[in-house]
């Protein structure tokens, strides 16, 4: 099976996915894709937390295309044929239709959509006697590609009281992949949504390794369960990395012996380190940084994810 470092050293081979998840967020694993960054040299980002996307903050993109992204369809009452006959306020389980009695509609009762409460299932639609019901395709966000100082980047930003789907994660992955195959670039780093929802399967299905960061608590250990659970069942080489390791190391033990029994690989333990948070606040990642500490457990865990084994062509996603 191919490796990691044997991808890096020869980019004209197919590109292949590194994707750093969690159980949940905070865990610092946006902070490890950014010093991955740093280390690879010649790889491309993709931040697939389109809820919450933080990766931009240190790797400081110059925004080279915009575009938007449709991903639903949501429901609009033409208040002209509206009949004022209440079907879709009945039929509506979102509460998504108030009535209300514009100047311009024909008859004194009619209905409007409320947008934040449409869900976009269509049940309206298919009630209205008078046809007055439409589904139309709704902007949830906007995906960028950058260019920054570690190489090309695939973000996104959801909007506002939007609903994130795996399709925009999966928006991102592919224009990513793309990239990398045009540019003859070996690897893409991939900058998971959080938990074991949708956004996740679709930032996990078809990778190569999965990087799993996790911090030693209890529901550390539960959070790493459940989306090691995920990636097992992807067919997915998983190792897990502990950060903040040293908080308590008793549970750290726990976890990684719980890893171990899971057949996932230890990448590592990453220490507390304020030389991180320093970084950060002068927009860099620990790695350029340069102070000893945390940069080292780091380098330690890129290593370690160099010698595992990706998964073979022949898996089933």
């Amino acid at each position: 099976m191919n490796s990691l470092v044997t991808i890096l050293s020869h980019p004209s081979r197919p590109v292949k996915e590194l994707v750093v998840i969690s159980g949940k967020g905070g865990t610092g694993k946006t902070s490890l894709v950014a010093s991955f960054a740093a280390l690879a040299k010649n790889a491309v980002l993709a931040d697939c937390d389109v809820d919450a996307a933080d990766l931009h903050l240190l790797a400081a993109p110059r925004i080279i295309q915009r575009e938007p992204f449709t991903g639903g369809k949501r429901a609009g009452i033409d208040a002209h044929l509206c009949i004022g006959c209440g079907e879709c306020e009945h039929f509506c389980r979102f509460d998504a239709v108030r009535s209300c009695a514009p100047q311009d509609a024909v008859w004194a009762a009619a209905y409007q959509i409320e947008p934040l409460a449409c869900e976009g299932c269509g049940v309206c639609a298919w009630v209205c006697p008078a046809h007055a019901i439409e589904l139309k395709p709704v902007v949830n966000g906007e995906w960028f590609v950058s260019d920054t100082r570690f190489g090309p980047m695939v973000h996104a930003r959801l909007a506002a009281a939007a609903e994130n789907s795996g399709k925009f994660v999966s928006l991102v992955r592919t224009t990513a992949r793309q990239i990398a195959e045009q540019r003859g670039i070996g690897l893409v780093i991939v900058d998971g949504s959080p938990g074991i929802g949708c956004p996740v399967i679709a930032s996990i299905t078809g990778a190569d390794v999965a990087l799993v960061v996790t911090e030693p608590t209890p529901s550390g250990l539960h959070d790493m369960e459940r989306v090691a659970d995920l990636t097992r069942h992807f067919g997915i080489p998983t190792a897990v990395c502990i950060n903040k390791w040293d908080l308590n190391p008793r549970m750290t033990s726990l976890i990684e012996a719980n890893a171990l029994h899971r057949g996932m690989a230890l990448a590592g333990r990453v220490r507390y380190d304020r030389a991180v948070t320093e970084a950060q606040l002068r927009e860099k990642t620990v790695i350029e940084y340069g102070k000893p500490g945390s940069a080292a457990d780091i380098g330690l865990v890129w290593y370690k994810l160099h010698q595992m084994p990706a998964a073979t062509d022949e898996r089933e996603c």
